[in-house]
């Protein structure tokens, strides 16, 4: 303990106490390296970010050998802030570098800048989700079928680009899929990572489309190591669903004119008061596994048949 106490009292009163101040400030160089720390220091995240703090702190650094070397006359001053400039310039390089190396093609940034980047995702996630496809676009022209009822196995998931896409079950219209929406979102939730299955839709091109895919197993891979990824796929394909349902539920009215809504199950006790209470739609009308995306079924006491709107 005495040997201790004695290391720390040297360290610190081993040193001369200031007995007077000096009266006159130091160079305007020195102040200059201090705003550009202060400034520096307020730069924020991302690649841009990094890029605004090694630049300001590499021009402080510098401005600090500078001062050092004319003003102070001090090598270990001089030496330390160089070297601290040095490794600030390599950063800096590095990070520049990085960002031009993260470079898509056009319709890869139309897309990050439609969807991904609204939702904070660095460029750098978004190289990993383009890498996952493989980086390829894929083109379905005008009457092609993306998906067969029946036939074709769920095996990857895609993003409409471009184009638009008509669903039908049984030759009958379900809905559109317009661009920034999931072609087979509603398959790939029903679906455990273990389990396969088919699309009981058929999705046609209705023009000349572009959409992203990714593979199944792959993309799930990528989950695997990336979690972030993995929330933030879920809540995409969460939403996408989503719409999906309100765009059967626009199609759907019942008798009257009155339009069944899938929000608000008890609503037709206040729309068609002389009818008998209603019992809440059957759940059947949800996206079960495997089934097909079909509207919901208004109840038949309100009404004798569905219409599309």
């Amino acid at each position: 303990m005495g040997e201790n106490a004695s290391f720390w009292e040297s360290l610190i009163y081993a040193h001369p106490t200031c007995t007077s101040w000096k009266q006159e400030a130091e160079g305007s160089i020195y102040h200059l390296a201090s705003i550009f720390f202060v400034v520096g220091f307020m730069g924020g995240s991302g690649f841009f970010g990094l890029l605004y703090v090694f630049s300001l702190l590499g021009l402080g650094f510098l401005c600090s050998s500078v001062w050092a070397w004319l003003d102070v006359c001090a090598a270990d001053i001089f030496s330390w802030n160089f070297v601290l400039f040095a490794i600030c310039f390599v950063q800096f390089v590095y990070v520049t570098y990085q960002v031009r190396s993260v470079a898509f093609d056009r319709e890869f940034q139309e897309l990050y800048s439609a969807l991904f980047q609204p939702l904070g995702i660095s460029l750098t996630v978004y190289r990993k989700i383009v890498l996952c496809c493989d980086a390829e676009v894929v083109t379905l022209e005008k009457e092609h079928c993306y998906a067969m009822q029946g036939k074709t196995p769920i095996d990857k998931l895609s993003l409409l680009v471009s184009g638009r896409i008509r669903v039908t079950v049984d030759g009958e219209f379900l809905h559109y899929i317009f661009p920034l929406q999931f072609l087979d979102s509603p398959e790939w939730d029903s679906l455990r990572p273990t389990e396969e299955g088919i699309f009981q839709v058929t999705l046609t091109a209705e023009t000349d489309c572009r959409y992203v895919a990714w593979r199944r197993k792959k993309l799930y891979l990528l989950f695997a190591k990336h979690r972030f990824i993995s929330r933030l796929f879920s809540i995409l394909i969460g939403s996408d669903i989503a719409e999906k349902l309100y765009a059967l539920n626009d199609r759907v009215h019942v008798g009257q004119g009155f339009r069944y809504d899938i929000r608000l199950p008890n609503f037709y006790h206040v729309a068609l008061p002389e009818t008998p209470p209603v019992l809440p739609p059957p759940r059947s009308h949800r996206l079960q596994r495997g089934s097909p995306r079909r509207p919901p079924a208004a109840p038949a006491n309100c009404g004798s048949f569905l219409a599309p709107s």
